[in-house]
């Protein structure tokens, strides 16, 4: 299982950066990096915020979590407006994965991911709130901080989040796909090698 989370990340950066590149020789377009370095995150605050699948996080910022905090400033108050507003955004996120689940899969939800989703939401309210209560007087060392926070997404991730993305062959489905991708270039590439062989 540990193999497999550096698998989806690595193969997640990989393919990603190679959009990236097409999207700039192309288009180009520069187009930001979808992760900063996630292994050395040192909360959750850090890893969900700033260094996991930013363009998410760029998106549901501001179209999720803004107005949801800024509802409920009016009603709780600003000390507690983010509570709400982060479990509305986790919510979300756990209802779109629930969705690609399911489209590439075609398997029926079983609310796993989406339990992932509102778990981390939890923690990281819990995290935003022991914050504000210690409000600087201590602070975990980096390396355990790091520990802490890579131990807590990968323990979660095998409890909650790979066993619906293993129900739903992805991995198998996303080899016969690189598969199909590697044949169309062998035949292209056979097919202009005999083009210009004649």
């Amino acid at each position: 299982m540990v193999i497999y989370c550096f698998h989806i990340y690595l193969s997640l950066d990989i393919i990603l950066a190679i959009v990236s590149g097409l999207a700039r020789g192309i288009l180009g377009l520069q187009l930001e990096p979808q992760f900063n370095e996630p292994y050395l995150s040192t909360s959750l605050q850090d890893f969900w915020g700033q260094r996991w699948n930013l363009i998410v996080t760029r998106i549901l910022r501001p179209t999720i979590y803004k107005p949801v905090l800024s509802l409920s400033a009016n009603i709780l108050g600003r000390k507690w407006a983010p509570i709400p507003a982060v479990m509305a955004t986790f919510a979300v996120s756990g209802l779109m994965h629930e969705l690609i689940f399911y489209y590439l899969g075609r398997v029926k939800p079983t609310w796993e991911i989406t339990w992932f989703f509102l778990l981390h939401g939890v923690c990281l309210n819990v995290e935003i709130y022991a914050k504000k209560v210690i409000n600087g007087r201590f602070k975990l060392p980096r390396i355990i901080g790091t520990i802490l926070t890579i131990g807590f997404v990968m323990i979660t991730g095998f409890w909650l989040f790979f066993p619906q993305l293993l129900r739903c062959n992805s991995d198998v489905r996303a080899f016969a796909e690189y598969e199909a991708i590697g044949a169309f270039f062998k035949d292209v590439t056979r097919a202009v090698n005999s083009t210009f062989s004649r």
